[in-house]
């Protein structure tokens, strides 16, 4: 009897994991497109890194601390009240808790307060489908 309840326990776990893998494996390519448009957007289009990521002696990127953040090596010619000195970490969006914020503020250029990003941050106002790509793959950094 015991042999026939662990073969059926068994027997249903297997099933389980079987199911979730084939929707895992259905759902892979697209989230890996996906992702992969919005990598291509931050690191080729947008250029984050220049501000977001620090950078070695050499000038390289310092790949260890990808959109960890970094202070910004350069000011405005002219006084601006509102230029901030430090561009704040992007992976994991750790300052935007929710996907719907992050789409927001990508779409839109305003935070939940209905705030701009301030200089020398500009004014982003990305297609929807870009945006949910850009949160893909940034919350796909996430430590």
């Amino acid at each position: 009897m015991k042999s026939r309840i662990f073969f059926g326990v068994s027997l249903a776990f297997i099933g389980v994991f079987a199911f979730k893998s084939m929707n895992a494996a259905d759902a892979d390519p697209a989230r890996a497109a996906q992702i992969k448009h919005g990598q291509y957007i931050v690191e080729r289009v947008g250029m984050c890194g220049d501000c977001h990521t620090p950078k070695t002696d050499s000038g390289d990127y310092d790949r260890t601390a990808w959109l960890q953040g970094d202070v910004l090596d350069f000011k405005p010619t002219h006084p601006t009240p509102s230029f901030v000195l430090v561009a704040p970490q992007i992976a994991g969006l750790p300052t935007l808790p929710t996907d719907e914020l992050a789409i927001r503020f990508l779409e839109t250029g305003t935070n939940a307060a209905g705030r701009t990003s301030m200089p020398p941050m500009p004014r982003i106002r990305l297609e929807h489908e870009d945006a949910v790509a850009v949160v893909a793959y940034l919350r796909s950094l996430k430590k």
